[in-house]
C-alpha cells in the first residue's frame, strides 16, 4: 500500500477480507504502512501470513543470510502482537515465480471459513457503481453482514434513496440470493452511479447519520505522540475519514469500567501520554464529527493524526475502540451531550481572615469579588491542617464567607491560627464542574 493511502481504506479491506497477506519488501523490511496494516489486521483479528516479496533484488551471494535475519527481525516484531512468533513467512519473487507454490500450500493450510453473521440487517459495502441502459445501476462489493435477495428493497442511506434488486451475479455467475461474506455485483433499479463510486448499501432504516459516539480508547502502543482532549483527530469508520474533536475522561474513582455507561460519572482527563497508554483500561473517548458518518453501535473506527509529516517513520494511528453510543440528533450539542455526566475538579483556596470561635472562621479570597456567594452556601471546605466545615453564610460585601466546623477546630489549628504562622493555613473547596451542561453550576 502506498504511504498515502488512509486507514479507511485499509479498515474497509480488511474488513471484508478473512485471511491478511502482510507483504514485505525484501529491501526495505517493515515500514510504516506496513506497521500500519499489522496493527489494524490485529485489531480485527485476522489470521495472518507475512510475504516477503522481491527477493529476486538481494545480491545471490548473500540472499539466504539476509532473508534469515529479515525473518528474525518480523518474527521479533510479531512476537509482540497477538499472532505470536509462529506466524508463516515466506519469501518469494513475484518477478521470477521463485517459492510461489510453497506460498500457495501455505495459504491452503491457514484459511478457514470463519462464522458469518448472515442473521443480522443487510450491510454491503459497495466500492464501484456503474449504469447498464436499459437494465439499471450495478453496485459491486461485498457483504459484511446479513442477506439480500432478488425482489428485495434496498437502502442507498449516502443518497437517501431505495431501490428494488433486479438480479445478482456472484463471480459473473447470477444467483437468486446473496448471504455475508460474498463478493457480488448487485443490480438495483436505476440511479445516477456519478454520485455513489464508493459507499454503502444497507436495510431500509438501519443506517442513520451519526453526529457523535463514545469509545472504550484502545491506545496503539506504536504511536509515540500525547492523545489530547479537545485536540482534533482523523477517524476512519467504514468508508469513511473524516475529522473529529476528542474529549477524553474515565471513572470518576479510576476504576476500570468494562462498558460505557450514560448513568455514570466520569472524570475529564487532559490528555494522555504515550507512557501511560499500557495503563489506559477504562478510558473513553467523546468523539464530535465535523461530518456525519453512516455507522452503528459496535462498529469498529480508528483514530489516526494523518496530517503527520509523511515521510516520517512515525505511526499515524493513535488508538481505536467500538462505538459504545451515538446520537442521530442533529442538535445533539445543548439536547443531548448535557445528559454525559463528565465532569472536571475545581479546586478554590483562601485563606482565614479572622477566628470568631473555635467553630467559626472568616474567610476571605476563597471567591473573586464578583462572584455569586450565595451558590456555594452549604458547600464543603476543609483546612489544610484537616478539618473539615462549611459555608454557613457570606460576609460583609466583598469576597467574605463564615465557615463553619461543627466537630470545632483542633487546639493545634487554633494556635497557629492565632501566631504568625497563620497565613500557612489554607481554606480549599473542592468541586466538580459539569463539562457539557453549563446550566449545572458547581456541585460536591
Amino acid at each position: 500500500m502506498r504511504r498515502s493511502y488512509v486507514p479507511s481504506l485499509e479498515l474497509t479491506g480488511a474488513q471484508i477480507i478473512d485471511l491478511m497477506l502482510l507483504v514485505v519488501d525484501a529491501q526495505k523490511g517493515m515500514q510504516t504502512q506496513t506497521a500500519e496494516c499489522l496493527v489494524i489486521g490485529e485489531l480485527l483479528e485476522k489470521k495472518l501470513i507475512v510475504v516477503i516479496n522481491k527477493i529476486d533484488a538481494l545480491p545471490a551471494e548473500h540472499r539466504a543470510s539476509k532473508l534469515e535475519k529479515l525473518k528474525n527481525r518480523l518474527r521479533k516484531t510479531l512476537s509482540d502482537t497477538r499472532y505470536g512468533d509462529q506466524v508463516g513467512i515466506f519469501a518469494v519473487s513475484a518477478l521470477e515465480g521463485t517459492h510461489i507454490e510453497e506460498l500457495k500450500s501455505g495459504l491452503r493450510a491457514a484459511y478457514h471459513v470463519p462464522q458469518r453473521n448472515t442473521d443480522a440487517p443487510l450491510l454491503m459495502y459497495v466500492d464501484h457503481c456503474f449504469a447498464i441502459k436499459g437494465q439499471g445501476t450495478v453496485c459491486t462489493g461485498t457483504l459484511l453482514q446479513g442477506q439480500v435477495a432478488i425482489n428485495d428493497t434496498v437502502e442507498l442511506p449516502l443518497l437517501g434513496e431505495k431501490r428494488k434488486v433486479k438480479s445478482i451475479q456472484r463471480f459473473r455467475q447470477p444467483v437468486d440470493k446473496a448471504s455475508t461474506g460474498d463478493r457480488i455485483g448487485l443490480c438495483v433499479t436505476q440511479f445516477n452511479a456519478k454520485l455513489m463510486e464508493r459507499g454503502i448499501i444497507a436495510q431500509p432504516g438501519y443506517l442513520r447519520p451519526v453526529y457523535a459516539v463514545c469509545v472504550k480508547v484502545q491506545p496503539i502502543r506504536y504511536y509515540k505522540q500525547a492523545i489530547r482532549s479537545r485536540g482534533k483527530l482523523h477517524i476512519s469508520v467504514g468508508h469513511d475519514t473524516v475529522m473529529a474533536n476528542l474529549t477524553l475522561f474515565r471513572d470518576e474513582n479510576d476504576v476500570a469500567c468494562p462498558e460505557f455507561d450514560c448513568s455514570r460519572e466520569y472524570a475529564y482527563v487532559e490528555e494522555l501520554l504515550p507512557a501511560e497508554a499500557t495503563s489506559a483500561d477504562g478510558l473513553f473517548a467523546l468523539l464530535q464529527f465535523e461530518t456525519p458518518v453512516l455507522t452503528t453501535v459496535g462498529t469498529t473506527l480508528i483514530a489516526s493524526k494523518l496530517d503527520m509529516d509523511v515521510h516520517s517513520n512515525s505511526c499515524r494511528l493513535a488508538f481505536w475502540g467500538r462505538i459504545a453510543w451515538q446520537t442521530h440528533c442533529v442538535n445533539y450539542q445543548t439536547e443531548v451531550l448535557p445528559q454525559l455526566r463528565v465532569f472536571k475538579r475545581k479546586q478554590k483556596e483562601g485563606s482565614v481572615q479572622r477566628v470568631v470561635n473555635s467553630n467559626e472562621i472568616i474567610v476571605h479570597n476563597l471567591f473573586k469579588k464578583e462572584a455569586n456567594r450565595d451558590m456555594y452556601v452549604g458547600k464543603r471546605v476543609e483546612l489544610s491542617t484537616g478539618e473539615a466545615g462549611h459555608i454557613e453564610r457570606t460576609f460583609g460585601q466583598t469576597s467574605k464567607v463564615c465557615i463553619v466546623f461543627r466537630d470545632g477546630i483542633s487546639s493545634a489549628t487554633l494556635e497557629q491560627l492565632k501566631s504568625e504562622q497563620a497565613k500557612k493555613v489554607r481554606v480549599l473547596l473542592n468541586c466538580k464542574k459539569y463539562v457539557f451542561n453549563k446550566q449545572a453550576g458547581l456541585f460536591q
